[in-house]
């Protein structure tokens, strides 16, 4: 990256009016650009909070889509418009509305890693930051379903002891982290604390000190007096670990764990978005209504009192 490019950047974006959000898990190059960069939640948030024209989504295209249905009136704009997410492919509107027809009276709670058709047929969506918050809110002795993500929505059943029908999705970066790598290097660095991201599996999630979002991981590094961690999950977290917390030490569970769809971003990309104002990011007005009543009901859990219910 050059500064000329970077100049040439912020050039853009001043006379764009346009702000640039990213994801954790992108590279360093362009974590080093953003305005803002996060989590799921807290990105979500920050979309609703920027004063700006145009939102420039670092991530990948479910987390553009849904800046783009708490923005209507912004132009929110994805740089690699191929930039999916395998797990929000492994349902559609058909599968909700299937466990829907076999489950009448269960709330459905629906991952953010989801496209906005599935999001527009859910009661309530959720981030790994907030899913057991948002279960939590559901009525006792409802039953749930909980998709996309099978690994994610167990985890938040043990934690919740709620009845949960999982949906068969999986995210297939976090899936590459396995038990025994974290037991390989636990031998390596005995003074090291685990920390793994609650869509790995469950024998992973077993074998950890500590099961938390990319937000939750920032937090714990902060807070704990462990020289060094070993970190489960997409290995562009460690980056903003390392400059956030300079002197511990921050070890990949795996290096296979990298998210290549996060990873097509680049800063060329970012400009070019800037220049070219692409890759739009809309959603049709039928499916943005409801999909967006199920994120602000996410939103609205977060801000509620401990122990208020909907």
């Amino acid at each position: 990256m050059t500064g000329r490019t970077t100049d040439r950047i912020e050039r853009l974006k001043r006379e764009r009016n346009a702000v640039i959000l990213a994801h954790n898990y992108q590279v360093d190059s362009v974590q080093d650009l953003t305005d803002y960069r996060g989590d799921s939640l807290g990105l979500s948030r920050a979309a609703t909070e920027v004063d700006a024209d145009v939102i420039v989504f670092c991530g990948v295209y479910f987390m553009a889509e849904t800046a783009a249905l708490l923005n209507p009136e912004r132009t929110v704009l994805i740089p690699e418009r191929d930039a999916g997410c395998p797990m929000a492919r492994m349902t559609d509107p058909a599968r909700v509305r299937q466990l829907k027809a076999q489950h009448p009276d269960a709330a459905v709670v629906t991952y953010v890693n989801s496209t906005a058709a599935v999001k527009a047929l859910s009661d309530v969506c959720c981030t790994s930051s907030n899913a057991v918050e948002v279960v939590n809110s559901i009525e006792p002795g409802r039953p749930i379903i909980f998709t996309p993500d099978q690994h994610l929505g167990r985890y938040v059943a043990e934690q919740t002891g709620r009845e949960m029908i999982l949906d068969r999705g999986y995210c297939p970066t976090h899936v590459r982290i396995r038990p025994e790598h974290i037991i390989k290097l636990r031998r390596l660095y005995p003074d090291a604390e685990v920390m793994v991201h609650p869509e790995c599996r469950a024998e992973v999630i077993e074998v950890a000190d500590v099961v938390t979002s990319t937000g939750g991981m920032l937090r714990h590094a902060r807070e704990t007096e462990a020289p060094a961690l070993i970190v489960g999950t997409e290995v562009g977290l460690v980056y903003r670990l390392g400059q956030e917390n300079p002197n511990k030490e921050f070890i990949p569970a795996t290096t296979a764990a990298v998210c290549p769809n996060m990873k097509r971003i680049t800063v060329g990309s970012v400009l070019r978005a800037l220049e070219d104002m692409q890759y739009e990011v809309k959603v049709a007005e039928d499916v943005r209504e409801p999909s967006l009543r199920a994120i602000e009901r996410m939103l609205e859990i977060g801000a509620r009192p401990a122990g208020a219910q909907r």
